[in-house]
């Protein structure tokens, strides 16, 4: 990262790197703030052996921030701003975050009161310098506006700068694991940036481009996707902290955007919007997502390649030009696996590979992919030979064009991020007055995913272990969900029923997922 950093400055000084808002920074602005906080950090205890989660709205702040802290060595922690305490805690664990940044209030939450709910005490501790025995990596926990002013020596900066290697650790990232629990991915600076570059070419950023992405920084399509993808190629970055239609196609005309990736449904959103068509765009590109461009650089459906990648690979690790329709017989695949990565399908029990044009697993292997996940050992994460099994279903065809065919668990996504199953079951069993709850994900009639959960109820006068009272209907199931999961993980369709005997079960027992989902589509609200 110090290296990157001084690439761009040498090469793009004035350039601005990143346009948040009303607030816009160059790629020397971002160096120069980003060098002063590490000084600031490192005078304050950060350095190699810290790692730093942030809890903040994308912005310059966030960005100046993240790279204050790994220009010195620091292993930066990004954490969602969606999560509930419980989960905030879980990952302050799972990482051992030794120094806490985190935003006062943001869309109606206050942090700090959330971590007081998760461990009474905890933020007031911390932050008179006493650790907490529920956490106890956790040394420090700042505002933003708490950071510390006494600044380090610059040769001591400079040692630290000069020590980072490519194979030092850059950053822990979020991702459900299969157990509903929380799996720290950690990717290096090398691996990373490399995942990074691999990708440019196929998603059509160079230096000049004004790249537009709603996602969050804590995700990795905010974080590499965005805020990395324009310090590797020279690119400036506009992003928002809290997205709004009206707002954003301003944003997006006021700032001559380029392109425009991230997530169809908000591109759909804008393109719906009544400020659309009036709203100029002609800026855009065709590797942009189809919904914000004139119907005559739209390609045909299933032309371009589905990107396609993961936390695991820190972004795409397949792809094709998105500018560019795939040859013919290739519509609808991912593309070609990225220089970096290695694709392997092979049998899901056995590991064995399968011969071309067989569905089997993805297993993916090489020096693009993260270095391990917190807590787990390499035996556990890669197979014998070095490869990580995804649980993603795909084909790899004679040409080396890749087909995915789903998932082999259970695991979905929402407007890109991770649902799995287990964990929303598990806390809405949690809730006073169920008795069962059996999550899926089904078809919204725009085509999107959705989160949808049959609740079977507590007979009344049956008690809950918790003692309380069961919610009021729908709504009261909604609140007490919001109170434990990501907004996300919520569901937004629901089927309350009170005998067990209506949950879909196959002859073995188990619940009939095809039956759920059509039960759920059919009669859920």
């Amino acid at each position: 990262m110090p290296a990157l950093l001084a690439v761009r400055r040498r090469l793009d000084s004035s350039v601005q790197a990143l346009v948040s808002d009303e607030d816009a920074i160059t790629f020397a602005g971002l160096d120069e703030a980003s060098r002063r906080l590490a000084a600031r950090l490192v005078a304050a205890g950060v350095g190699r052996d810290s790692r730093v989660g942030l809890v903040m709205p994308n912005g310059i702040d966030w960005a100046v921030l993240a790279l204050a802290v790994t220009r010195v060595g620091g292993v930066l922690v990004p954490l969602s701003t969606l999560l509930r305490p419980p989960e905030l805690l879980a990952q302050l664990r799972t990482a051992a975050v030794t120094e806490l940044v985190v935003v006062p209030r943001f869309r109606g939450r206050a942090y700090l009161d959330d971590l007081d709910e998760a461990v009474p005490g905890l933020a007031e501790r911390v932050r008179g310098g006493v650790p907490h025995a529920e956490v106890p990596s956790l040394r420090r926990l700042w505002t933003p506006d708490e950071l510390p002013t006494g600044e380090a020596p610059g040769a001591v900066v400079d040692g630290l700068e000069k020590s980072v290697r490519p194979a030092d650790d850059l950053v822990i990232l979020f991702t459900s694991g299969s157990s509903g629990g929380p799996k720290g991915v950690i990717h290096t600076h090398g691996g990373a940036l490399r995942a990074v570059a691999s990708g440019l070419e196929a998603r059509r950023i160079g230096r000049g481009e004004r790249l537009y992405i709603p996602m969050p920084f804590f995700w990795t399509g905010g974080l590499g996707g965005g805020l990395l993808s324009a310090l590797v190629a020279g690119a400036t970055l506009l992003t928002e902290a809290a997205p709004e239609p009206a707002r954003t196609l301003r944003f997006l005309e006021r700032e001559r955007v380029t392109l425009f990736r991230g997530w169809p449904d908000q591109a759909a959103r804008l393109a719906a919007h009544p400020d659309f068509a009036s709203t100029d765009l002609s800026s855009l590109r065709p590797a942009s997502l189809a919904a914000v461009l004139p119907p005559g650089l739209r390609a045909g459906p299933g032309a371009r390649a589905n990107l396609f990648g993961m936390t695991e690979t820190f972004g795409p690790y397949c792809g094709s030009p998105l500018d560019t329709d795939l040859p013919a017989g290739k519509h609808g695949s991912c593309g070609r696996p990225f220089a970096g990565v290695e694709v392997r399908i092979a049998d899901p029990v056995t590991g064995v590979p399968v011969p071309p044009g067989t569905e089997g697993e993805i297993r993916l292997r090489g020096p693009n992919l993260m270095r391990g996940i917190r807590g787990r050992d390499r035996a556990d994460v890669f197979d014998a030979d070095g490869f990580y099994p995804t649980a993603d279903a795909g084909v790899l065809d004679e040409d080396g064009y890749l087909w995915y065919r789903g998932r082999l668990d259970d695991m979905f996504k929402v407007k890109g991020a991770t649902v799995y199953p287990l964990e929303v079951e598990a806390a809405l069993r949690a809730v006073p007055g169920v008795r069962e709850a059996f999550v899926t994900d089904v078809a919204g009639e725009a085509g999107d995913r959705q989160v949808a959960a049959l609740v079977v109820a507590l007979p009344d006068g049956e008690n809950h272990p918790a003692g309380r009272a069961a919610p009021a209907g729908r709504a009261g199931l909604v609140e007490q969900a919001r109170a434990r999961l990501s907004s996300f993980k919520v569901p937004t369709r629901w089927l309350v029923v009170s005998d067990p005997h209506d949950v879909p079960r196959l002859a073995s027992g188990k619940v009939d997922g095809g039956a759920l989902r059509r039960l759920l589509r059919e009669k859920g609200a």
